[in-house]
This record gives structure tokens, C-alpha cells and sequence, in this order.
């Protein structure tokens, strides 16, 4: 294949792999997470919150998972909708390949829409930066992603999986919201711009930084043990 060809099949198959990833409901998801910002924008606003770039955060987060749910939900039963699972359990290796592209794809246009929804915040309610904003919300939206998708190829069933993903999420949000967990890495929910009064500048920062590396580190594992999920070709045919 040569090079011209390659750049004219690009395009293609990145078109066709968003057909895939982002049909049909998603566009429901993209207005519904439109809405709860909105709503909760002008909520605070309202309440004459005081507002700043951790509240920002806080209104776009989630919103943010909202839009990770639906792609990373209901990949693998999009697949078989679509009847191309056997396609990709013929070809060897080949699924690791799609799926891992088209997780980077989630992730690529998730990060572009969050920034839009920075930008009008940025306009509305207070100047920030958006692609900064958006790159902190990636964080905890990589790994409620793919610790959807993990229990995706486990579930094999997008219903099933989003009521085992929405369990999970309440029980970690929950343990994230406890007093003595609020302040440290392990908090999965972690606002970045939000420093803690009684707490050094220094300190929150090595804090900040060990929460992105455990969120991370956290998202790749279940990625992987998800990729693996996918050697089990009985499970799926």
C-alpha cells in the first residue's frame, strides 16, 4: 500500500469508526451533557456561588463522564449490532488494533468537547483556560472510561454493563466524598483548582501530581485487562 493510498484510507476509516463508536444515542448523551452544565451553571450563579476555576471543574465533570458513558457502554454491543465482530475475531490481533484506536478517538473528541464547554464557561461565567480545563477532566474521565469498557467485555451487554458501571461510580463516588479521603490522591475525584486551606501550596501540588499518576496508571490498567478480555473469543461469537 503506498503512502498516498494510506493517507486517502485515513480518513475513512476514522469516519467509519465514529459511525460506529457514536451511533445512534450518543447525540442524546452530547445534549444531556450540555443540559446538566447548563443547568448547573446557572444554578450557581443562582445560588451566587462563589466562582471561580474549581467550581468550573466541578460543573463540567459531570458532564464530562456523561459523554464518556455512551461510547465506552456500548462499544462492544455496537459491534455486534453491526455485525463486525466476527470481522474482527477473524483477522489476528486486528481487534486490539481497532479498539485501541477508537479509544483514542473517544478520548480525542471527549477532550475537544469539554474544551468548547470550557470556552463558553470562559464566556458565561469565568475566564479559564479551556484546554487546560479539559486536559484535568481527562483524568478521572480515562478512568471511568475505561473501567467501563473493562466491564464491557466482561458484561458483553450495554444495558447490563451501564447499570454495573452506575453501581460502581455511586459506591466510588461515595468513598471519594468521605472526609479523610477528600484531601488525599486516592480521591478519584480530586479538584485540582481547589486548594484545601489548612494544607501547604507545595504539599497540594505533590498531591495533585500523585492523583493524576494513580488516575492514569489506574485508566491503563483496565484497559489492558479490557484489551485481554478480548482474546476470549467464545465469550463474544
Amino acid at each position: 500500500m503506498t503512502f498516498s493510498q494510506i493517507i486517502t484510507l485515513i480518513p475513512r476509516m476514522v469516519k467509519y469508526n465514529l459511525k460506529v463508536i457514536f451511533a445512534g444515542k450518543f447525540i442524546w448523551f452530547l445534549l444531556a451533557a450540555f443540559g446538566f452544565f447548563g443547568f448547573f451553571m446557572f444554578q450557581s450563579v443562582w445560588n451566587r456561588n462563589e466562582i471561580n476555576e474549581a467550581l468550573v471543574f466541578d460543573l463540567l465533570l459531570f458532564p464530562g463522564l456523561l459523554l464518556i458513558f455512551y461510547p465506552a457502554v456500548f462499544g462492544i454491543q455496537n459491534d455486534e449490532d453491526s455485525r463486525i465482530l466476527e470481522i474482527l475475531f477473524g483477522i489476528p490481533d486486528y481487534r486490539y488494533k481497532v479498539w485501541g484506536v477508537r479509544l483514542l478517538m473517544i478520548y480525542v473528541a471527549v477532550f475537544f468537547i469539554l474544551a468548547a464547554f470550557a470556552g463558553i464557561s470562559s464566556i458565561l461565567i469565568y475566564p479559564v483556560a479551556p484546554f487546560g480545563m479539559a486536559l484535568q477532566l481527562m483524568f478521572p474521565a480515562l478512568f471511568f472510561g475505561n473501567l467501563a469498557f473493562m466491564f464491557s467485555t466482561i458484561i458483553r451487554n450495554g444495558n447490563g454493563t451501564a447499570v454495573v458501571v452506575i453501581i460502581i461510580s455511586i459506591l466510588l463516588l461515595i468513598f471519594s466524598n468521605i472526609d479523610f479521603m477528600q484531601r488525599t490522591f486516592w480521591n478519584i475525584m480530586l479538584n485540582p483548582y481547589e486548594t484545601p486551606r489548612n494544607i501547604l501550596p507545595v504539599i497540594w501540588a505533590n498531591t495533585i501530581i500523585k492523583s493524576r499518576i494513580f488516575l492514569f496508571t489506574g485508566s491503563m490498567v483496565w484497559m489492558m485487562a479490557g484489551l485481554l478480555n478480548l482474546q476470549k473469543r467464545e465469550k463474544f461469537m
